[in-house]
């Protein structure tokens, strides 16, 4: 029997969003595939040859009026901002620890049969850092969280791919990636630059055949 999966995608339009919902919509696992945008979709940007598409503009900060949209099937979050992006360390960790949270609690009332995000190598909640203390403590909240199913925190490093903007520090910093990148192995192999189009395709495996709660 053909499988006839739902997926609701939240964060489409960064880079690991763009490169998953293109996977998604030339899936023939799934029959509709439903993005939640702060504005609309450029459609050139996904292919979507079989009209899986729904995209809705909603306001973020009002996440819990959607609920009904997390009806899906399997919920993938893509959210993230930047402090620089954020302007400061309160609005980045609305973005990045409040609205996946929110998210990861609508997912559970809906009993969606999976959740999965994206968290960031070296996620601690005891970080010296900011930013990876709010990476952690998300996951321990998430993970913790009595009645969600199978969720899964995906931590990639660097991310490469084609970016609407790209800063000159952010270039210089993948381009020195891609140089020590063959000399990361072990447990130092974890911090090598991924592509957003692997990164993208790891998280559909793990909606397809998770069946633990886990970071990947």
């Amino acid at each position: 029997m053909k499988s006839r999966n739902t997926a609701l995608v939240l964060g489409a339009t960064g880079l690991v969003g763009k490169a998953l919902v293109t996977q998604l919509l030339a899936d023939p696992r799934y029959t509709k595939v439903t993005c939640l945008v702060r504005r609309p979709l450029k459609h050139k940007d996904y292919p979507d040859l079989e009209g899986k598409l729904e995209p809705i503009v909603i306001d973020f900060d009002a996440l819990q009026d959607y609920q009904g949209y997390f009806n899906a099937d399997h919920i993938y979050v893509c959210l993230g901002t930047t402090i620089k992006q954020a302007k400061s360390k309160a609005a980045f960790r609305k973005v990045d620890f409040e609205y996946v949270h929110i998210a990861a609690q609508l997912a559970r009332a809906q009993k969606v049969q999976s959740f999965v995000w994206i968290s960031s190598v070296g996620a601690n909640a005891q970080s010296k850092s900011f930013y990876l203390r709010v990476k952690g403590e998300l996951e321990n909240a998430i993970l913790n969280m009595s009645g969600l199913q199978h969720p899964s925190a995906v931590r990639p490093s660097l991310l490469l791919g084609e970016r609407s903007e790209v800063r000159l520090s952010e270039r210089i910093g993948i381009v020195l990636a891609k140089l020590i990148s063959p000399l990361l192995f072990g447990r130092w192999a974890k911090y090598k630059p991924v592509s957003a189009w692997q990164v993208a395709a790891h998280m559909i495996k793990l909606q397809d055949f998770s069946s633990q709660k886990g970071i990947q």
